[in-house]
């Protein structure tokens, strides 16, 4: 998982990312990773709209956002 995340730090990709918190609450989360620490990350929550820092093994699964261009016909 933790090399995973280090490459869509180094690639500056938008992530999901699904993710347990220390009292057992599973929640989503749309955000892009700033930096790395040991076993943390910081990054921009678009889901709260504010800077976090989430744990590395309380990253349950991750997905990159893909952006598809839709042109008007």
């Amino acid at each position: 998982m933790k090399e995973q995340l280090i490459k869509a730090m180094q690639r500056n990709q938008i992530i999901d990312v699904m993710y347990i918190s220390k009292s057992g609450v599973i929640s989503k989360r749309r955000v892009k990773i700033m930096k790395m620490v040991s076993d943390k990350f910081q990054a921009f929550c678009f889901t709260k709209q504010a800077k976090r820092t989430f744990i590395i093994d309380n990253v349950l699964a991750i997905a990159p956002v893909i952006y598809k261009e839709r042109g008007v016909i």
